[in-house]
């Protein structure tokens, strides 16, 4: 089963359920998913689908702090609850030292030694993290490697 199809049926099951938030969260998704299929006139496969899954689960994140900062406990509890949703899609995330170790391996594999070669090691590890972790995390460790 395709992950679009996974999410026809994950819409449907939040809807018996009357799960507004699981329901907001997938249609979303699926509206992102056909604005880009509609836009380049393509199919997106699963890794398409999963990028903007990514993408979504990014802007929540990063959106967080916003709602902390000005102390709103009901967003912050609907943010998360849609984070938990989002991540249900994603293959399982990697652990920080699991990330470290890939990241060791890039500064090895591209010869890295200063902060200029952040590009370098950041095209080697982006693939092999893409959907598994999130890239603020391993750019830090990569500035934390070079320095």
């Amino acid at each position: 089963m395709s992950l679009k199809d996974k999410l026809m049926l994950d819409l449907k099951e939040a809807m018996k359920d009357k799960d507004t938030i699981r329901k907001n969260t997938v249609q979303l998704v699926r509206s992102g998913v056909l604005q880009i299929e509609k836009d380049k006139k393509i199919e997106l496969d699963d890794e398409g689908v999963l990028d903007v899954i990514s993408k979504e689960l990014k802007k929540r994140r990063d959106s967080m702090p916003d709602y902390v900062k000005s102390g709103r406990q009901d967003l912050i509890d609907n943010l998360n609850k849609e984070i938990e949703v989002l991540l249900t899609y994603l293959p399982k995330q990697l652990t920080e030292d699991e990330i470290r170790a890939i990241v060791e391996e890039a500064v090895k594999e591209t010869g890295a030694t200063t902060m200029k070669d952040m590009g370098k090691v950041m095209a080697n590890v982006t693939p092999k993290v893409k959907g598994r972790a999130d890239n603020k995390i391993v750019s830090g460790l990569v500035k934390q490697m070079l320095q």
